[in-house]
């Protein structure tokens, strides 16, 4: 351990053993107001002792004395109960690594292992590095160079490597490079829907019914044009992926129930929508016939047949339901199957290499890129007549390559991102979505079964592109907000339902070479540099990322351009599926039939490759497929297979070639040593390689959301300097003026937490900066100052309030009620009157809807004032404030805020 974390490890514990003392005892009846500790088990441990000392420091100034006496008599907490997590993901400066724009928050170090073969047919990773090495001279340069292995820039290699000249032969020579895994972006990130555009219908047509149709008829008609053409493009592309690609799509029934015949305010802002409930019916036959309905029929329910088929709904509220279909596919496993389908097609295609600048001739033109194997540390140079940006919401940061100027680029994209939550598969049917088409905030919210869970977003805030999933505490608690309004009431909405949460970031782009007053568009945008001679293509839809790769193609090769062949093949996987071959694997290997539906809703006929991997359970059923993580359907041959399938990282396998991760993170934290260790056979890892993984894994999982918020999406006031020093004078119990290793090993007892003497060590060492023995005043507050200290505060006090916000919400409904606050009241001891228990729900309740959300009671604990008395009572409980401090000071002593 690091001196600075073991520096925090006497704090974390400190407060709940030191309000013992001050606090009056019938506070200490609640279980998690005193409770010690990470507060259960599992997850990663590496932030825990870092944060003792740091609580030892809240203890103090919260006012309670510590002594060698002091005792508490409080339950400790459940095994399985965490209030809250460290984001192990925050840098040591404070600022978080997933701001960085460009470049891996975890670097990849080289692994100098060993080679994986390809699947069949297919040539492994290492040998396509050694073509791209190869075949990209300046003698014989690739026709197509494309920049980003997402969707668009996989869907434009293999465009590129099956387009062919009059004699049938390839015509281009192709090559693409990404920088992280396959779809480790935004391509993986989706709402997991091959959607035709309902919502983008519905604004076309308010925009079109306005009065802007008399300002400027022309405007908006064409507006309404490019809006409806881009409807039915996608359409169009939605029907090629559900007929064509059929081992990786499904339609998905998804209801919109109405609870009024009238909405106002209405949808989209315009009172056409507010009839909305009375012509779903016709708008929805409308939107199937834009498909020549070749998608399953819309129809309507009524109360009764929504309850039995969505039992899950609040059937007292609701009219009627509409149900219209949509496409659905695992993003990743698409984006995976283009990507290998270029590869097996002649592209030269490779993960995890990375174009480090451009390569220009004298006129400044780029005729290439040097590029960086990430996996070996190699770099080398690759020369292409034509070079395509595909990069995202990142596409800016590569334009910054291909100009030799310092000064930014003018920016072509703007970010939206969307978060996802996901539940579990109890709060829906498996076979059935919905969608709430008109949120508290007027946006679009889709709930819908994906892979056994329930899969609800997507947010939209325009926002800078990130590379971690980290996605806001707020967002998760509006999406757990809006679920309840058509659930039924049985159905307890609860925070500590949510298994996993994410977001990602849609590109919203406008031509930077365009004239003045370009439109930002969700559509796509394609543009060329003339000064470099670079082409970029951002926007769009997952639905259209054939349509995509097609246009940019044709613009980038001009005319006499060999025809595009893409509607015409299968993806990866197509060949060899049937809708039978579920039932051909159980026969032959004994697989479970979820197992063997899983394998070929993913592999499709490239099961028969997984299963070549698989190896006997030991058990008379299964016989076959040893499991990855309880009640998920990955089996251990899928790990094997995936590292022919170009998996470079645990992380690779967790996030997107299983989608554990993005399903239940906790679940994927388990699963991680065993993957680690498949990978590390598979492909030669030493010990030392091994291991970074295992701890890049870990730090990346962390930044999915979970059951338990993570800490820093709430604040607090940390204590001045003048606390800092009670601190350091009640450590120093003999009253020399300068703190030595005894008694610093005697505060981790008194806070009954021993310590072995080489971390007792090692925390003083990180307080003696001067190395004398001693650790006077002024070392001490440099100490108290540092980041990590701070952190161990902050990781405390957040832990506690979301303790306290448990305790108190018994139900585990998410917030507090009236008759929860006044069971608290009885279980502290207290005998409060109707009119206090009002005076106190509604000091808390801040925006009056009869429920105290977390957030509302964060900030109430947070007040200075407290008219009532019952935040200092609650408060002291916590040890942050209240009987023995908030008597002696002014301004409250609450650290939240």
């Amino acid at each position: 351990m690091s001196s600075s974390s073991a520096a925090r490890i006497l704090a974390a514990r400190s407060l709940s053993r030191a309000w013992a003392k001050a606090a009056a005892p019938h506070v200490r009846t609640l279980s998690a107001l005193a409770s010690s500790g990470d507060g259960g088990k599992g997850g990663n441990n590496r932030g825990a002792p870092a944060s003792l000392l740091a609580v030892a420091a809240g203890a103090l100034v919260a006012g309670s004395s510590l002594s060698a006496d002091a005792t508490t008599t409080c339950e400790e907490p459940k095994a399985e109960f965490r209030a809250t997590r460290a984001a192990t993901f925050r840098r040591a400066d404070g600022d978080y690594a997933r701001r960085k724009r460009v470049g891996d928050p975890f670097p990849l170090t080289p692994t100098h292992g060993g080679e994986a073969a390809g699947p069949r047919g297919i040539p492994s990773r290492a040998e396509q590095v050694r073509r791209l090495v190869a075949n990209g001279t300046p003698d014989e340069p690739y026709d197509v160079l494309v920049i980003g292995g997402g969707a668009t820039g996989a869907g434009v290699a293999f465009d590129a490597a099956t387009r062919t000249d009059a004699a049938g032969r390839p015509a281009l020579s192709v090559a693409c490079i990404e920088r992280g895994d396959f779809a480790s972006e935004t391509s993986s990130r989706s709402t997991k829907l091959i959607w035709a555009g309902i919502k983008y219908l519905a604004s076309a047509a308010a925009s079109f019914l306005s009065w802007g149709l008399f300002h400027s008829p022309v405007k908006t008609a064409n507006d309404f044009y490019g809006e409806f053409r881009m409807v039915f493009q996608c359409h169009q592309e939605r029907k090629y992926m559900l007929d064509k690609q059929r081992h990786l799509t499904n339609w998905v029934p998804i209801v919109c129930p109405f609870t009024e015949w009238n909405i106002w305010p209405p949808p989209f802002g315009h009172w056409l929508f507010s009839f909305f409930p009375m012509l779903a019916p016709a708008v929805f036959k409308f939107y199937d016939g834009l498909s020549q309905f070749t998608c399953p029929p819309s129809f309507v329910m009524g109360r009764k047949e929504a309850r039995a088929k969505f039992p899950q709904l609040n059937e007292k509220e609701i009219k009627y339901c509409a149900v219209f279909y949509e496409g659905q596919h695992n993003d990743a496993r698409t984006n995976l199957a283009i990507a290998m389908t270029a590869a097996e097609r002649g592209a030269d295609i490779a993960n995890y290499v990375e174009m480090t600048e451009g390569i220009f001739d004298k006129d400044g033109m780029v005729v290439g890129v040097k590029a960086l194997d990430r996996i070996t540390g190699d770099t080398f140079e690759i020369y292409a007549k034509n070079v395509i940006f595909a990069g995202g919401p990142f596409t800016d940061a590569l334009r910054q390559k291909e100009t030799r100027s310092p000064e930014p680029v003018k920016s072509a994209v703007q970010g939206a991102s969307g978060s996802h939550i996901v539940l579990p598969g109890y709060y829906a049917p498996n076979n059935m979505g919905l969608l709430d088409y008109n949120t508290s905030d007027g946006r679009f919210l889709f709930f819908l079964p994906w892979q056994g869970s329930v899969i609800v977003g997507t947010t939209d805030k325009k926002c800078d592109a990130e590379t971690l999933p980290y996605p806001p505490e707020e967002e998760i608690r509006w999406m757990l907000k809006e679920c309840e309004k058509y659930l039924s009431k049985d159905v307890k909405v609860r925070r500590s339902d949510v298994l996993s949460a994410w977001r990602g970031w849609r590109p919203l782009a406008a031509d930077p070479h365009a004239p003045p007053g370009g439109q930002v568009s969700r559509d796509h945008v394609i543009s060329k540099n003339p000064e470099s001679g670079v082409t970029f293509i951002a926007g769009g839809k997952w639905t259209t990322w054939r349509e995509m790769a097609q246009d940019v193609l044709d613009k980038v090769l001009g005319d006499g351009h060999p025809k595009c062949h893409t509607l015409d093949i299968l993806l990866h996987g197509g060949e060899g599926y049937s809708e039978s071959l579920s039932i051909q694997l159980i026969q032959k290997y004994g697989i479970t039939d979820v197992v063997a539906e899983h394998l070929v809703r993913t592999y499709g006929g490239r099961a028969w490759e997984v299963l070549a991997h698989c190896k006997p359970t030991g058990k008379r059923w299964p016989r076959y497929g040893v499991p990855l993580a309880t009640h998920y359907p990955y089996i251990e041959a899928e790990v094997r297979f995936a590292c022919q399938e170009y998996a470079c990282t645990v992380e690779d396998i967790l996030s997107r070639r299983t989608r554990l991760a993005f399903l239940n993170s906790e679940a994927a934290m388990e699963a991680l040593p065993r993957v680690a260790d498949i990978m590390a056979e598979e492909l030669g890892w030493s010990k030392k390689v091994k291991a970074r993984q295992i701890r890049a894994a870990e730090d990346y999982l962390e930044s999915y959301g979970g059951r338990i918020p993570i800490d820093d999406d709430l604040s607090i006031r940390l204590p001045t300097l003048q606390e800092a020093m009670d601190v350091f004078r009640e450590i120093d119990a003999d009253g020399s003026g300068f703190l030595d290793v005894q008694e610093i090993k005697e505060m981790a007892i008194r806070l009954g937490q021993p310590l072995p003497d080489d971390r007792v060590k090692s925390i003083f060492d990180s307080m003696d900066k001067n190395g004398d023995g001693k650790v006077n005043a002024e070392e001490f507050m440099e100490w108290f100052e540092a980041e990590e200290t701070k952190a161990g505060i902050r990781s405390y006090f957040h832990r506690k309030t979301l303790q306290i916000f448990d305790e108190i919400d018994t139900d585990m409904s998410g917030y507090i009620d009236r008759r929860e606050l006044a069971d608290v009241t009885v279980r502290l001891g207290q005998e409060f009157s109707e009119k206090k228990i009002d005076e106190i729900f509604e000091e808390m309740d801040a925006n009056g809807d009869g429920r105290i959300q977390l957030d509302e009671f964060v900030a109430w604990m947070d007040k200075e004032t407290d008219d009532t008395g019952f935040r200092r009572m609650l408060s002291a409980s916590l040890g942050l404030g209240g009987t023995g401090w908030l008597h002696d000071k002014q301004g409250g002593g609450a650290f939240l805020g």
